[in-house]
């Protein structure tokens, strides 16, 4: 066992050196997005194994791997691939040549030793055969010292792109952008009013459960409130999905908000772009530190470098968590609670053996039926799609998405994906499994949005709405709600007193802000 911890000792000195070199050649300048890997860092620190990405796959069908590669929507090309493959040979031939010299230099060490144990001290350095070994023992020490400099260099180049590569497709995807998405299902009916049925923000508002306007300087933009029987609704929702689910065999759980960003990138999400669609907090204060957009980050980094037994799977965890996204397309669905920054969402995620080959399918195909039932249970009117390759994003080998029909907006809206990505997420993580011999698999994961409760509260809102401005509530919610209508109050619970309003400010009040006409924001 020395040996390898030598070697390991001596890999990790080189490739500290080689970091070294780099910042003072670049006078210590912060490295940019596109030559950091967060899960990178976090492995050549000792914090993880390293990922086991299956590169023999796509060096055995590159010209197919290639073609893969452009369907999907991400940062590489062929090109590049062609570029990772190459590096990965050299980085093997340097690997194999790296084992040889380490043969050989215990070799030259035990036949030193042999020499040491029968002859004198006196006349040791008279033996020409231990000078011989001597000379050899330097000259293998040299070429190792180069080799593994080699090593460093090209696996820091190796994960720095390979770690973006996406994960496999599978045959029945469309090819394309989201307009080749399939149409394989559509249930229930669309809501006939004979009035114009409003939108959820309008409706929110005259029910008095939910307040978006005059927050900008309170809690910024995208943010909002429920209040009242809007504030039960998501609670309701919540707890009816945790009350279906966890029969079924998931285990509740709840996760950390804030993760490290190797666990994201583990996860096949990208921090480096440009603007990042997450939250990253201050790195002056806290050290690579992010908050999560889904509680699937959070429990693929409670499996992280741990394994299952074959006999325990497959595992189905259920998680109601709060979620933060930045959003960075601000100019798409600026109101209402379509596009916000934070919100709860109940969460499926499965971790499933590979011995078949099929086990993850199976959990897909389940996943689905469960959020079927869900909304169907809530009365909606739905469509599941099979989404094409380029909205399959890093992760996911298959993914459906469900899409429920939202009257005050016109058309449908997303509620709802779930995501088989095979291996892809535990070859990064290091998710395993052990077999009955006890040997380790990588495990495959799925995962599921159960409930993400503002695309809900905006389809049971907009679906449920009456002429007279009240909604009902649908059957399954109304044990969690106490209620089965939200009636208009006769008076808001609030008055806006502030500066921004048309009128000015509240009589007395002076204020360099009661020029400003930010009454909506």
């Amino acid at each position: 066992m020395a040996a390898p911890r030598a070697l390991a000792a001596a890999r990790r000195a080189v490739a500290a050196a080689t970091r070294g070199r780099r910042s003072a050649g670049t006078g210590g300048a912060p490295r940019g997005p596109a030559e950091r890997s967060r899960l990178y860092e976090h492995v050549r620190e000792g914090l993880s194994a390293k990922p086991q990405l299956d590169m023999a796959a796509l060096s055995a069908h590159p010209a197919e791997a290639a073609r893969e590669l452009e369907r999907r929507k991400g940062a590489l090309r062929g090109s590049e691939l062609r570029e990772i493959l190459q590096t990965w040979a050299r980085l093997e031939e340097v690997r194999a040549g790296i084992a040889r010299l380490e043969a050989e230099k215990e070799e030259v060490a035990l036949a030193v030793h042999a020499l040491v144990t029968t002859h004198s001290k006196d006349t040791l350095h008279a033996v020409p055969e231990y000078t011989a070994l001597r000379e050899r023992g330097r000259a293998v020490r040299l070429q190792l010292r180069e080799l593994l400099a080699e090593e460093a260099a090209l696996d820091e180049r190796f994960y720095l792109h390979a770690l973006q590569l996406p994960n496999s497709t599978h045959p029945a995807a469309p090819v394309g952008d989201e307009s080749q998405a399939r149409v394989l299902e559509v249930v229930g009916e669309k809501p006939a009013f004979d009035f114009q049925p409003k939108g959820h923000l309008e409706l929110g508002e005259e029910l008095d459960i939910i307040r978006q306007r005059r927050l900008s300087h309170i809690s910024g933009h995208r943010s909002y409130y429920l209040c009242g029987a809007g504030a039960l609704l998501q609670h309701a929702l919540v707890h009816f999905v945790l009350a279906k689910l966890v029969p079924k065999g998931f285990l509740p759980m709840t996760v950390p908000d804030l993760l490290r960003g190797a666990v994201f990138e583990g996860c096949g999400m990208q921090l480096n772009t440009t603007p990042s669609p997450v939250y990253c907090i201050d790195p002056a204060r806290f050290e690579d530190l992010c908050l999560a957009g889904t509680s699937e980050v959070g429990i693929a980094g409670y499996f992280m470098d741990h394994a299952v037994r074959l006999q325990d799977m497959p595992i189905k965890i259920v998680c109601s968590s709060t979620c933060y996204r930045a959003e960075t397309d601000t100019g798409r669905e600026p109101w209402g609670l379509y596009r916000v920054h934070q919100f709860t969402k109940v969460e499926m995620f499965g971790v499933t053996a590979a011995e078949s080959g099929a086990e993850s399918e199976m959990m897909l195909d389940e996943f689905l039926m469960l959020q079927k039932e869900i909304f169907s249970e809530l009365g909606l009117h739905y469509r599941v799609l099979d989404m094409p390759t380029q909205e399959l994003g890093l992760p996911a080998y298959r993914k459906f998405d469900i899409e429920a029909w939202m009257p005050g907006r016109g058309k449908y809206g997303e509620i709802s994906s779930t995501s088989n990505c095979t291996d892809y997420q535990s070859r990064r993580l290091n998710i395993m499994y052990s077999d009955g011999a006890g040997k380790l698999h990588h495990a495959h994961t799925v995962n599921g949005t159960a409930c993400a409760v503002p695309r809900l509260l905006i389809a049971l809102l907009e679906c449920n709405q009456q002429a007279d401005g009240s909604v009902c509530i649908p059957p399954a919610l109304q044990p969690f709600v106490g209620q089965d209508v939200i009636k208009r109050p006769p008076a808001p619970l609030l008055r806006y007193i502030g500066p921004n309003q048309p009128g000015g400010g509240p009589k007395g009040v002076t204020c360099s802000l009661l020029n400003s006409r930010e009454t909506l924001k």
